[in-house]
């Protein structure tokens, strides 16, 4: 027998159970359009109990599923061996009896022969707005049993029912206590541990009325404990007097507006909540009265966020901290109720947005933010050249990770013009010199400018507060007609795009995609690839080559196999050369190339471009730049610089879907020296549970894969060594690839696979 047909056997031969060891399917988890509390309601940020008494009451916020034809999506329960969903059935109800009942009088789905978990669109009677509707659905397993129904689960329709509408959480706040309080000089101090976007509630006391204390909220502190109140750039300080009225009241300090929160293309803080600042620290000056830690209470506000999610925990004390400080940002930094580059300017980008996402599918179980943002920014492009082409590369991710394709659908066309195709010439290259920047192609992406412009990183050398002295962080990239980092990202976009055709039914559209790749691939080698130093260059007329040159076509798929250790050579050879927005794209080169000792030395790295830095200077959300010299202008909780959070999960750890909805997934750890990791990555599926230890003559993996799902292992090997490996206690073999042992389509259950070496 051949090892992997051995392996098949161990793992995807179904067999019937006798009927005491059989397990019926429960689904759990279940979602419309991919929103799982659909029936959370909420006043000015504190949740209520719900009822549907409540749509008529303007000052309750609601989740609304506002689509006419919404989609749904559940887990499967159990980790026993193989367990697979043959087919489904769908139950839609306008009132708990009928749904208790089993009966669909809105729509009875029948019995679905489908292992399609995701995405399910919604087939029957209209619905109407401002309802109560219930949903339930059962699964059959591998044997073509019926398991029992998911308990019923409510949604509330929107007051206007559309195509296509995206459903959001409204904003939560959270009241929070200082972690540490102090009396020094006579000016209270308060520490919240973490920097968070909110407002200040302060239980006072004024024997006659009339006094006033001063309140200091800060980002930022000195060395001896007391606030900064000139942090510089854009770390914001605050200063407010408080007049106090006779007696104990409680007071909620309003912050104020500023020219940079109220600009048009801010986003705007909800009324429901009001206006939110960031802040860590607080000082209470001049009070007369005794203060008590619990007179003080941040109201932080964010997004929909379940603190216990995601677990990841390693033998590295700094890597640990460095997960920590980026999956907090992503709830810190949801405070807008979609994708901001932070505070300093409050606006969507789409740059930002994509790193977010990322970091965020990896932190959280939640995908209408990502995906509010992302339509948003359909219809609000920014500048940057890269940066229209990043929506097709939110929308395949989207899609990959959630296997829903209602938002790819509607937008479909957006995303065709945002590809570019429009710009590519007779050298099947893209370049915004060339003329083709026409008022017709601005129009079809939706930008309001007059004309894009290649970015490759940011900032560039001379401006927000750098000088022509400094370097920025391009690594020196020779900007000329034909640019390798954007062709290389429109290369990635062809990819998404033939995705999106070929399942969406758009046959002659998923060819032509096809085509597209295929020819520019060649015409890429041939404008960019240096046969004399084997790495790529910045454009047709340099012969410069720059980090993220090499990083973008190793990263989206331009290298050649026999060229991509040389690629990766010159990679590590240029350190971390980019910013934080770039880090993500560096980061993924190198994982993708097989670099994963030199990727945890990256996450690890202690020096000032470095996200120890981040927690060294003193921020508990990731910054906008590696330090203040790098970009003086910075702000002190800005998500792009988070790329660690997905890094961690997709590359070191090695858990990506690959294909829509995590219907099969990929298993390859990269986890350098550390001698043991452990992490669980929620995904539509289910949860992926993950841990590794590994010493001198041994490997050993746990993995808990979903129900309904399949996933490929790859183990890494040491070199020269020979080895034994055993899979659930049974002795195997696996076919070896490049020092890795492949072990294919492991079916769902808690497994265990060790390599000893001998």
């Amino acid at each position: 027998m051949k090892p992997t047909v051995l392996l098949l056997s161990l793992f995807l031969i179904s067999v019937s159970l006798s009927a005491q060891q059989r397990i019926l399917l429960r689904p759990a988890g279940l979602m419309v359009d991919l929103i799982e509390h659909t029936d959370y309601q909420s006043v000015h940020g504190y949740a209520v109990p719900s009822s549907e008494e409540n749509l008529a009451d303007p000052a309750v916020q609601s989740v609304l599923i506002g689509s006419e034809r919404p989609s749904f999506s559940w887990e499967i329960n159990g980790t026993q061996y193989n367990s697979r969903q043959t087919a489904y059935q769908i139950i839609v109800s306008d009132s708990i009896k009928m749904s208790n009942g089993h009966n669909g009088n809105l729509w009875d789905s029948g019995k679905i022969k489908s292992n399609i978990s995701a995405g399910v669109i919604y087939q029957g009677k209209p619905l109407q707005p401002n309802k109560a509707y219930y949903w339930q659905v059962r699964v059959w397993n591998n044997d073509q049993e019926a398991g029992p129904y998911a308990n019923p689960v409510k949604f509330y329709t929107a007051k206007v029912l559309t195509a296509h509408q995206t459903p959001a959480y409204p904003l939560t706040v959270n009241e929070q206590e200082p972690v540490s309080f102090e009396l020094q000089n006579k000016i209270y101090r308060a520490d919240f541990a973490n920097d968070a976007f909110g407002k200040l509630k302060l239980n006072l006391f004024s024997a006659k009325g009339g006094d006033s204390v001063v309140i200091h909220l800060a980002e930022v502190r000195n060395t001896d404990g007391s606030i900064n109140r000139k942090p510089g750039g854009s770390r914001r300080y605050a200063r407010y007097v408080l007049q106090l009225q006779k007696g104990t009241h409680t007071y909620l300090l309003k912050i104020r507006t500023d020219a940079i929160n109220t600009r048009s293309a801010a986003i705007k803080i909800p009324a429901y909540i009001g206006e939110v600042t960031p802040f860590r620290y607080c000082e209470v000056e001049g009070y007369s009265g005794e203060l008590k830690k619990e007179d003080l209470t941040r109201l932080a506000v964010n997004y929909h966020f379940d603190d216990d999610a995601v677990q990841f925990k390693s033998s590295d004390t700094i890597l640990n901290a460095v997960w920590d400080l980026c999956k907090y940002s992503m709830k810190a930094t949801s405070f807008a109720g979609i994708y901001v580059d932070g505070d300093r300017e409050r606006v969507p980008y789409e740059a930002d947005a994509y790193i977010n996402q990322l970091s965020h599918y990896a932190a959280d179980k939640e995908f209408t933010l990502a995906r509010n943002s992302h339509e948003y920014l359909i219809n609000h492009a920014t500048w940057p050249t890269e940066w229209i082409l990043q929506s097709v590369l939110i929308a395949g991710t989207d899609y990959l990770y959630t296997g829903d394709l209602q938002s790819a659908k509607f937008h479909y066309e957006d995303l065709k013009a945002k590809s570019l195709m429009a710009l590519a010439d007779s050298t099947l290259l893209i370049s915004t010199l060339t003329g083709k920047v026409t008022k017709e192609l601005l129009k079809s992406i939706h930008y309001e400018g007059t004309g894009l412009k290649d970015i490759v990183d940011w900032p560039h050398s001379g401006i927000l507060g750098l000088d022509a002295k400094d370097a920025g962080e391009t690594d020196g990239f020779v900007f000329s007609t034909y640019n390798a980092v954007v062709n290389a990202y429109y290369y990635k976009s062809l990819l998404v795009m033939k995705l999106l055709a070929t399942d969406l039914g758009k046959t002659e559209d998923a060819e032509m995609f096809d085509k597209k790749a295929k020819s520019f691939k060649k015409a890429y080698q041939k404008a960019f690839f240096d046969p004399s130093r084997n790495i790529y260059k910045d454009g047709k007329d340099t012969n410069h080559a720059s980090l993220h040159t090499n990083v973008f076509a190793l990263t989206f798929g331009l290298v050649e196999e026999q060229h991509q250790q040389q690629v990766l050579n010159f990679i590590e050879s240029r350190g971390m050369s980019c910013s934080v927005y770039g880090s993500q794209f560096l980061m993924d080169a190198v994982y993708d190339g097989g670099g994963g000792k030199y990727g945890l030395a990256l996450l690890t790295s202690k020096t000032d471009r470095s996200w120890y830095n981040m927690i060294r200077v003193g921020s508990t959300i990731t910054l906008e730049a590696w330090d203040n010299k790098y970009k003086p202008n910075q702000d002190w909780n800005h998500a792009w610089g988070a790329a660690p959070a997905n890094i961690i999960s997709r590359k070191l750890m090695g858990v990506e879907p690959r294909s829509p909805g995590w219907a099969t997934f990929s298993v390859k750890p990269q986890i350098g020296e550390l001698k043991e990791a452990s992490i669980n990555v929620p995904t539509i599926k289910g949860s992926i549970d993950l841990a590794y230890q590994q010493g001198a003559n041994f490997f050993h993996t746990q993995i808990t894969v979903p129900a309904n799902t399949l996933c490929d292992l790859s183990i890494p090997l040491k070199q020269g060594r020979k080895y034994k490996l055993t899979a659930d206690g049974k002795a195997v073999k696996a076919r070896k690839v490049k020092q890795r042992a492949m072990i294919t389509d492991v079916g769902s259950g808690k497994h265990e696979f060790k390599i000893f070496y001998y």
